[in-house]
């Protein structure tokens, strides 16, 4: 019993020991520290660096290129090309143009990647396999039988219906008829003079109307003799009857021509209409200028068929008879290769009486008239005229109709007086389709636009065309068939709107002028590839119009080097060798 009684008086200090220690805790709570374990090894601090973040490094700044000339003495339109920033490109006129955005929408004026450019030197693949913005690009050239042209994945716009576009070419229209009648082909341009009713009745087919927004026309250049006389020029205008013509050799809806630009124009038939026919007058006129008795000449021509000239070897046998009977010339009938044809003339370098023709590139007096008599057109018809240009030159700068109608009279009647050519006729033409054919077009222009078609259960469109394109540059290329080509590659800031001859932004969202004309600000679409995978920006604009601008630079050489409608349009080059 002793030893219970002691222990539970231990047992009791215990308890009461632990409650004091419990209200100790508390009133006054203490710090416990734990001590780390003992070791051998010291303990060093170890500073933790900073975490350090790379600088993020700025986009390279957009360096713009840009050409500028000294003044405008040097006889162009064109006074400077920046491109501002990627998405701005700044064109400063010397003189007002109320035909910029219709320039600028021409096959004439492409836009391509700036660093292609470089890689071509501007020629090369530049004119075989053209690397664009287009709905289609290259896919094989078969010279001689066909161009293929296949969708453009990477397209900004709607792509082409049809994943295959095939060029093919007959210089025979009833050739081209036959292979549109047994199907191998999908559609053809310029049927026949004698195939219209054909097609209007098979039910197979559809026709489509071309509006006569043409000119085939009679050239002559001043600087051959007995042509640099002009009641030579004169007696022929007269001697030649142009109704005769039109009707034993032109399709229905052709017309003979009172003026050199079709009457739809505004502005067009402004002034005298051209000369009667009056053979007797023709005859006396050319004794007067000491040809009583004729002279020997010739008639060069091309043959290829056109909506302004349908039936080309008939024509220049039926105007060579008519010289011979009305006024006892004997002219030789010269066919020229298209492409060398149409070089010589440009150059001047063709004598006696030569065969072209002219579909408008937009509906203004400066396409037709300044490509052919302006102070910056071709050479085909010699030495210029000052009572021509001056007027057209004048006439040009105005945006107003009426403002600008006395200076083209004046240009028309200087045009009778001098007679560089006959205007003999605006010419009907027609294109025709399968009548399968979905969204079929034709244009006034001549510029039919292919990604819209398609043909259900068809991968693949035909279409056969007068002759071969000559290159798919079309800055330096003037032919219907390569323009025709071009255009669904290629792109440039505006474009002409499918079957009309209005204009629309392309690769440029707008294209905006100050009060007076003089200056054109155009803003870039964004999210735009080159086919190739290059991203589009100003450079290339820039780039794309230099090259033909600067006849100094190393990549304005092109397939024949003249570069015949920036010259016609814009006025002279900048840096134009002299001499």
């Amino acid at each position: 019993m002793k030893h219970n009684k002691l222990y539970i008086l231990v047992a009791g200090m215990v308890l009461f020991s632990m409650i004091l220690a419990a209200c100790a805790t508390e009133a006054t709570p203490t710090e416990v520290v734990i001590e780390p374990p003992a070791t051998d090894v010291p303990v060093v601090a170890t500073e933790v660096p900073p975490t350090v973040v790379p600088p993020t490094e700025a986009p390279p700044a957009f360096e713009g290129l840009s050409l500028s000339a000294p003044d405008c003495d040097y006889g162009g339109l064109i006074k400077s090309i920046e491109a501002v920033d990627a998405l701005t490109v700044k064109v400063s006129l010397c003189s007002p143009d109320p035909s910029f955005l219709q320039k600028v929408a021409f096959a004439a004026f492409p836009v391509y990647s700036a660093e292609y450019l470089e890689q071509t030197g501007g020629t090369g693949a530049l004119l075989d396999t053209p690397v664009g913005t287009g709905p289609y690009m290259v896919g094989e050239w078969k010279k001689g039988d066909e161009l293929v042209l296949v969708q453009n994945s990477t397209y900004w716009g709607d792509p082409a219906k049809t994943p295959t576009l095939v060029f093919r070419w007959s210089s025979e229209a009833a050739q081209r008829l036959l292979e549109l009648q047994s199907g191998t082909v999908d559609g053809i341009d310029n049927i026949g003079t004698a195939d219209f009713e054909v097609v209007a009745n098979d039910p197979n087919l559809q026709k489509l109307d071309r509006p006569a927004l043409n000119i085939f026309y009679v050239g002559m250049n001043n600087t051959f003799t007995p042509f640099d006389n002009e009641q030579v020029r004169q007696a022929i205008a007269m001697g030649i009857d142009r109704q005769r013509l039109v009707d034993n050799f032109f399709p229905v809806g052709s017309e003979v021509a009172s003026h050199f630009t079709p009457c739809a124009v505004t502005n067009a038939c402004a002034g005298e209409a051209w000369y009667e026919f009056d053979p007797v007058k023709a005859k006396e006129m050319l004794a007067e200028a000491g040809y009583a008795d004729g002279f020997d000449t010739t008639i060069t021509y091309r043959d290829v068929v056109r909506g302004y000239l349908p039936q080309p070897g008939v024509v220049a046998q039926d105007i060579q008879a008519q010289l011979k009977e009305n006024l006892n010339i004997n002219a030789e009938i010269v066919v020229m290769e298209s492409g060398a044809f149409l070089d010589a003339t440009a150059a001047g370098e063709v004598g006696g009486l030569h065969l072209l023709g002219w579909t408008g590139d937009y509906p203004d007096m400066t396409n037709f008239m300044d490509y052919h008599f302006g102070a910056g057109a071709s050479q085909q018809f010699g030495t210029k005229w000052d009572d021509i240009t001056t007027n057209l030159t004048e006439g040009a700068k105005l945006a107003d109709s009426a403002a600008r109608e006395p200076f083209y009279a004046n240009a028309n009647n200087a045009i009778k007086q001098h007679v560089p050519m006959l205007p003999i006729s605006h010419g009907g033409s027609a294109v025709a389709y399968k009548a399968t054919v979905q969204n079929a077009n034709v244009s006034a222009l001549g510029n039919e636009y292919f990604p819209p078609v398609s043909i259900e259960g068809q991968d693949t469109f035909v279409w056969m065309q007068n002759a071969e394109p000559i290159s798919l540059y079309c800055g330096d290329e003037t032919d219907g068939e390569s323009i025709r080509a071009c255009i669904q590659v290629q792109e440039g800031l505006y474009r002409y709107t499918v079957g009309a001859t209005t204009v629309e932004p392309a690769l440029a969202t707008s294209c905006e002028p100050n009060a007076d004309l003089t200056e054109w600000t155009c803003t870039l679409r964004e999210g735009v590839t080159f086919s190739d995978g290059t991203t589009f920006d100003a450079n290339d604009v820039a780039a794309s119009y230099i090259m033909q601008w600067d006849a100094s630079s190393p990549l304005h050489v092109g397939r024949s080097g003249v570069f015949e409608y920036f010259n016609a349009l814009w006025g002279a080059f900048l840096n134009a060798p002299t001499g």
